[in-house]
This record gives structure tokens, sequence and C-alpha cells, in this order.
């Protein structure tokens, strides 16, 4: 039997979302379908992709592995549709990109060096930079375009924008924690558990949002701009924490294990998208680089 791009499309909207029924609706299709599509990939592969458990289904190692090569195939499809399109068409020019932290370290990377790849005569010139800084430069025309928190984005009357993926966020945990065998697990039951607080990009002001919209509050016990320190002290069993799926890695640095549940109550996703100056015609480079990056993140299913 051959791997299909239905499967490997539909194993990537479970493995995402953590729920089988979740895939389906974001890919109007059956749970049935879904299920039949992982099944097989994992019949074929020889290996099991996804633990099923009573609040969804989580990644094993092995599908950790392949949800990298499942991303790698469909942006590779994504570009290879696009080539033909691009065949002639000699771009050249800079673009000046706007960055935040999360995305240049856990987003920009394998897109811009496919840009380049795809684009030598263009010049992507990168700025890192926090949220506020990024939108102001927008508006003062020093950056042409930005990949960066559009969940974030606060200057929504002068800035067009739009969503390039929704990452949901979810409960870390170190393995064997208890709450992994509790059936259900809302944010009342995180309350009670020592918590580790990003606080870079947001993370910290966003947290805030909606644990005030309930009666709880975490306990937090440390404070960190630092997603490794997160993850390091989560598997360590410091803590647990809520942080999205872009971030996430089932390992720390030290080798320990980090598991992952779903939080009943209504936790927004980290959209991760592109905006510009709404009253500005994007440069040809900057137009290009548009294009490419939304045909990429299609790609990934």
């Amino acid at each position: 039997m051959s791997i299909s791009l239905k499967q490997i499309r539909y194993f990537i909207a479970a493995a995402e979302s953590g729920r089988i029924s979740q895939a389906a609706v974001e890919l109007n299709v059956s749970q049935s379908a879904v299920t039949a599509a992982v099944q097989q990939l994992e019949t074929i592969l020889g290996v099991r992709l996804l633990e099923r458990h009573a609040a969804g289904v989580a990644l094993t190692r092995e599908g950790n592995r392949f949800l990298l090569h499942g991303r790698n195939i469909m942006a590779a499809v994504a570009e290879a549709v696009r080539e033909p399109r691009a065949a002639g068409a000699a771009v050249t020019g800079t673009v000046r990109v706007g960055v935040t932290y999360t995305v240049s370290g856990y987003f920009l990377p394998r897109h811009h060096a496919r840009f380049a790849s795809s684009f030598p005569g263009v010049t992507v010139s990168l700025f890192e930079a926090p949220r506020d800084v990024i939108e102001q430069a927008l508006l003062d025309g020093a950056l042409d375009i930005a990949v960066m928190l559009v969940s974030n984005l606060q200057a929504r009357d002068a800035l067009a924008s739009e969503t390039l993926i929704r990452s949901r966020r979810r409960l870390w945990l170190p393995a064997e924690h208890p709450l992994l065998r509790q059936g259900r697990v809302g944010l009342s039951d995180v309350a009670r558990h020592p918590y580790i607080m990003l606080t870079v990009d947001e993370a910290g002001h966003t947290a805030g949002r909606y644990w005030a919209l309930t009666p709880f509050r975490p306990e937090v016990s440390f404070r960190t701009s630092s997603v490794e320190s997160v993850r390091s002290m989560v598997a360590a069993g410091m803590g647990v924490t809520i942080l999205s799926d872009l971030v996430y890695r089932p390992w720390s640095l030290e080798g320990q294990r980090l598991e992952r549940r779903q939080v009943e109550d209504d936790i927004p996703t980290m959209d991760v998208g592109l905006a510009w100056r709404a009253d500005t015609e994007l440069t040809p480079a900057a137009r290009t680089f548009r294009e490419f990056v939304n045909l990429a993140c299609a790609g990934q299913g």
C-alpha cells in the first residue's frame, strides 16, 4: 500500500487538534474517515502514531517524528503547485519583515529557507522585536510586512492582517503527573498545581485574560521569558503550564518526557499570521513573500 496525501493531511489535523472529532470538524469529513486514514497510515508505517485516551489522542514518539515529515511533505506539495505559476516571473527586490520571538524561533526558519531557494532575487531583511514595536514600524513604513501573533494585534484599524495557522493551547505536564490519569481536566484542576508562567510575546497577559473569565487563578511558582526553561521545568516536575502546540516538543533538553492534555475550559488559540499597513500597497517582493507563506501554510493541512 502507498501513503496518500489525504492520509497525511488527516493525521496532521488529528495530531494538531488532539481530538478525532475536532479534526473531523476542521476537515469537514466524518470522524470515521479521520480514524480510518490514521489507522491506514499506522498499518503502512508499522508503528503507532497516536495514543488514544479518554480526552482525545496524543502523539507517540514515532508520531511526533512523522508529524514533522508530514508537514514537510505537505509544504513541498504546495510549493510544487506554486512553482509553475512563478516560472518566468523573476521577482527581485528586498522585503523588510518584522518577526516576534515565537515566530522567529518556532515558525519562520523552514519557510524562510524555502522562500530563499525559490526566489533568489528577493532579499529578506528580518527584524525581531516585541509586538508593539513591530506594529509601529509597520505604521511608520520601516517594515513592509510582519509575521507575528495576529491574535495579539492591537492596531487593527490601521493594519491589515490574515491568519496563517491557529495553534491550540494545551496543558503541559511531566510524565506520571496525576492529571494524566484524570478523565477530564479544567482550569479548576490546573489551579491546584504549581504553574510555570511564560512571559515572552505577551503570553502572561494572554493567560491572564482567559483565567480572568473563571473564578480560578494559577498558582504561579516561576515566571520566565524562555520557552526552553518552561519545558525543562515542567518535564522535571516543577510545575505545569498551558502553552501552544507550536512550541510544544515532547522532550526537554535533558531528555525528560512532557505530556499534553486538552483543557475543558474555553482557551483561545495562538494565531500566527501576517500583518501590513492597510492603506499601503505591498511591493512586488512583499506580495510574493505573502503569497508564498500562505501557500506553504495551506500545504500543512
